[in-house]
């Protein structure tokens, strides 16, 4: 899921959360959550629900922390991944492991 700029933010049962990303897959769920716990973040998932029996099932995930927006923080290089790099826009979208790269490309490699 691309990062938004917005902040959403709302309930999970009774607890007030920052969504982080809505309509995720399971892997994308595992990943999002010991992303966001191994930087400090207790995080909250919900199941969605499903609009037919055999759509998958897809999942909500939150953080308890009300300031926490995604696009910040990894626009800011404020989260760590687990070898300790920052993590950058294509770390964060799954797109590549590399953290070194910028967020601009100009052809060199």
């Amino acid at each position: 899921m691309p990062l938004s700029g917005s902040h959403m933010f709302g309930s999970i049962e009774e607890t007030r959360v920052t969504f982080v990303e809505k309509g995720v897959s399971e892997e994308r769920r595992d990943f999002l959550k010991r992303l966001l716990e191994h930087n400090g973040f207790e995080v909250i998932i919900q199941e969605d629900k499903k609009k037919a029996e055999e759509d998958p099932q897809l999942y909500t995930v939150a953080v308890t922390d009300m300031v926490f927006n995604p696009t910040i923080w990894v626009y800011e290089r404020k989260l760590k991944t687990f070898d300790g790099h920052k993590v950058n826009q294509a770390y964060w979208e799954q797109r590549s492991e590399d953290t070194n790269p910028h967020y601009w490309n100009n052809g060199k490699k």
